[in-house]
């Protein structure tokens, strides 16, 4: 259990931590030398049942940035009040601190009791008390105690020793590590060492790990708690860690040691945001403030909805625009504090770490914050799912609120719900899948009743008219699982049902009676569209749409943007490959002899092989090819017809031979460069 102590300058902090453990947490010599306590310090006490780690914090408030460094990630307080002095500002401030932190356990202690009468000491407990009834500490006890004569010592140490033993560990399963860097620095031998406390997840010797939000990665060398060497460190424990991979300029305070999964540097925050009710004036959009999260404190701006403010003690939904990148997940709680970093304004709980720039006060989007409120992550994945027309994106839940896969799986496994996608996981409700699916379908059924001849519907209207709440990747992620329930085809940026054929009507059925005979009449020399058009009397533009249309049924096959076959006549022509194959050296044959074989003219016959090895029935290697597949599942079966004789070479004619005057000397050919 991590106890941090709170309370003003000069009462005895530090002095009932060393009477509790025997540890004086004043480490600097200006420390010794002032007898303040100006940074954070550290110690520990081993009680029969647990490890309690003391966390002493400075009460000047000159150094109330260290104080909040300090309390980042506490289980407990130990609020400290003097009974000379009674309350003074900086215990309120502290108080206020640990309040809005949501620290709900601890102790108030009246120290330097053995210095004012009982009467004083029941005084300042009653004021103190008085002080802590409006917080989440009202209940906890309030004791006299006395550092230097020992008055009440035993009894608090008996206190804090059951606190620790009903102390629940922080919940670590299914969760990723995160570790909160409060002091950086080197050891020789070592190199950086940091220390800090495991805030979730466990971490232990050998982890590669990522410094967030710098990014940069490195490994656990070794680690200490209480002074001795240790091989791993969970959820709720102090420890430091020597790391490898970094230099000690790399790092400081307020970095974040955590796993890579969710190294996710953020400037843009979703909140709930408190202001303190003692604040003079309400809090206005665009505020500079100071925000301190885990041990960070950067320089931010306060976006509240324009035209309206928080007013002292009230709390609201707003938006915090850091100056710097910051590492952040849902439920960090953060304080902030007035530009010039003297008085503390409020704090609360981070929402959504990764907020968006716009879209903020759409009614879909205040639901979707109303859903991230909520602490448990099952609770919020029902309510996103209720609020969300686009679902939800499952990588970015998780990373939001630091759950592994397996433990988001479970989450969605309880609830009605189908996933889409496969890169992008998009969470839906079950319901809400299949009345858009039942939608697309018979969107498809209607248009092609009403456009036959149309090859299928543009996916980007589908999306605009019948899911216009889906994410464009979701919505063709949701055709995809379509597609493989046979109850559409996805051609490119269309869709279409499986059963439909763009020319199975009676327009199309009369053009088809035209062009058949025509193609088929001309054997294995099927004329390009500009000649085949005025054989079947139609417009040239109007016969390629329809056979771009016909290849759809794989009647006709395109083996070149003008030029198209009957699936017949091509599987002949994939015979006759296979024949002269089957009578080449090495089974391979050139466009030569393919040409020879077919009649057909050099050029055709190269257009026609690389259609071939287009469909994956020929495959060519260099100036030859050979036989990839069987043509027969592609084309259907067909027997290669007989050669075309071969043409006897013409008779040499004797002709005059031409004057001398005409003829070139030596008759060498003319290069032309």
């Amino acid at each position: 259990m991590i106890i941090a102590t709170a309370g003003h300058i000069d009462h005895g902090k530090t002095t009932l931590v060393k009477a509790l453990t025997g540890v004086d947490t004043d480490r600097l010599p200006e420390e010794k030398a002032r007898g303040i306590s100006i940074d954070i310090g550290f110690a520990y006490w081993k009680t029969p049942d647990a490890l309690i780690g003391f966390v002493d914090v400075p009460g000047h408030e000159r150094f109330i940035r260290n104080m909040l460094a300090g309390v980042a990630g506490i289980d407990y307080v130990m609020l400290i009040v003097a009974a000379d002095d009674g309350v003074m500002p900086q215990t309120i401030e502290h108080l206020n601190i640990v309040n809005l932190l949501n620290v709900s356990h601890g102790v108030a202690v009246i120290t330097k009791c053995d210095r004012v009468a009982p009467e004083r000491v029941a005084e300042v407990v009653a004021g103190v008390k008085t002080l802590l009834a409006e917080t989440k500490l009202a209940a906890i006890p309030v004791m006299p105690a006395s550092a230097i004569s020992g008055e009440g010592i035993d009894a608090l140490r008996t206190e804090l020793a059951a606190a620790a033993k009903a102390h629940q560990s922080r919940e670590h399963a299914g969760r990723h590590f995160r570790y909160t860097i409060d002091r950086v620095f080197t050891k020789a031998g070592s190199g950086t060492v940091v220390t800090g406390t495991v805030v979730t997840g466990a971490m232990a010797v050998g982890d590669h790990l990522m410094l967030s939000p710098g990014g940069i990665e490195v490994r656990v060398r070794g680690m200490q708690k209480q002074g001795g060497a240790t091989q791993q460190a969970a959820a709720g424990e102090r420890c430091a860690v020597n790391l490898s991979g970094v230099e000690i300029t790399q790092v400081s305070r307020g970095d974040w040691l955590v796993a890579p999964a969710v190294h996710a540097p953020t400037n843009r925050l979703d909140v709930r945001l408190q202001v303190l009710a003692s604040e003079a004036q309400p809090l206005k959009h665009w505020t500079p403030v100071h925000l301190h999260l885990g041990t960070a404190d950067v320089t931010a701006r306060i976006s509240i909805r324009r035209g309206t403010v928080i007013a002292a003690g009230e709390s609201a939904i707003v938006q915090v625009i850091t100056d710097a990148p910051l590492a952040a997940l849902h439920g960090d709680r953060f304080i902030v504090r007035d530009q010039s970093a003297t008085r503390t304004i409020g704090g609360g709980t981070i929402v959504d770490p990764f907020a968006p720039a716009t879209r903020r006060n759409t009614a879909a989007r205040v639901a979707q914050l109303a859903a991230l409120e909520h602490d448990d992550p099952a609770q919020a994945l029902a309510a996103l799912l209720a609020g969300s027309p686009a679902g939800v994106d499952l990588a970015q839940f998780e990373r939001t609120f630091n759950l592994k896969p397996e433990r988001v799986d479970a989450l969605v496994g309880a609830t009605d719900t189908t996933i889409v996608g496969k890169e992008q996981r998009v969470a839906l409700p079950k319901q809400s899948v299949e009345t858009i699916k039942q939608a697309v379908v018979e969107a498809l059924v209607k248009f092609h009743r009403d456009s036959p001849q149309a090859t299928g519907a543009e996916i980007e209207t589908l999306h605009k008219t019948h899911a216009p709440g889906l994410a464009a990747e979701t919505f063709t992620a949701l055709l995809r699982v379509l597609a493989d329930e046979k109850k559409l085809e996805v051609a490119g940026s269309h869709a279409r049902l499986p059963q439909h054929i763009a020319t199975d009507n009676p327009a199309d059925q009369k053009m088809w009676e035209a062009v058949k005979p025509v193609m088929e009449s001309a054997g294995f020399n099927v004329p390009p569209l500009k000649d085949l058009a005025p054989l079947t009397k139609l417009k040239e533009v109007m016969l390629k749409d329809f056979l771009h249309r016909k290849a759809k049924t794989n009647e006709v096959i395109r083996v070149t943007p003008e030029r198209f076959y009957p699936r017949t006549t091509l599987a002949q022509l994939a015979a006759c490959a296979v024949d002269v194959a089957q009578n080449a050296a090495g089974n391979q044959f050139t466009a030569a002899q393919y040409r020879d074989r077919t009649g057909v003219g050099r050029g055709l016959a190269i257009e026609i092989l690389e259609c071939l090895d287009r469909l994956g029935i020929t495959q060519r290697l260099g100036d030859q090819r050979k036989m990839r597949r069987d043509f027969v599942p592609i084309l259907g079966e067909a027997t290669a017809p007989p050669a075309p004789p071969k043409q006897a070479a013409a008779p040499a004619q004797n002709k005059p031979a031409a004057p001398a005057a005409q003829r070139r000397p030596n008759h060498r050919p003319i290069k032309r460069y």
